[in-house]
């Protein structure tokens, strides 16, 4: 290569920049429109890069993207709390860009508030 170091650079800025695109933003949530959705959890997802449960709102099936896992634990949360079945109410913001997604900001599980961000 004529310029090893211009190829080095150019190679570690696509690789920074694809791991930056891979990881979402919360643009995409209207944070002027908190909405509050009491629920049994329908599934859940304990996994990176954050915790999932799906969850019934106005009759129709919604996504509910949490923190991470890790952060989770952090806050006294563990998968064993979000099974199936188990009713919680959660508050955060719905997607501009998915009908049915909100990002929770916190969750209400067996009467104790948990902040997730």
């Amino acid at each position: 290569m004529k310029y090893p170091l211009f190829g080095l650079v150019f190679s570690g800025a696509l690789l920074i920049g694809g791991i930056a695109v891979a990881h979402h933003g919360w643009g995409s949530y209207d944070a002027g429109r908190l909405i509050s959705v009491t629920s049994n959890i329908q599934r859940a997802n304990w996994e990176n890069p954050h915790v999932t449960v799906g969850v019934t709102h106005e009759n129709r099936n919604w996504d509910a993207v949490l923190a991470p896992p890790f952060r989770m634990s952090a806050r006294g949360l563990n998968p064993d709390m979000l099974k199936p079945g188990t009713p919680v109410r959660l508050e955060g913001y719905p997607s501009t860009r998915t009908e049915t997604e909100l990002r929770a900001e916190r969750i209400v599980v067996g009467g104790k508030t948990y902040e997730l961000r």
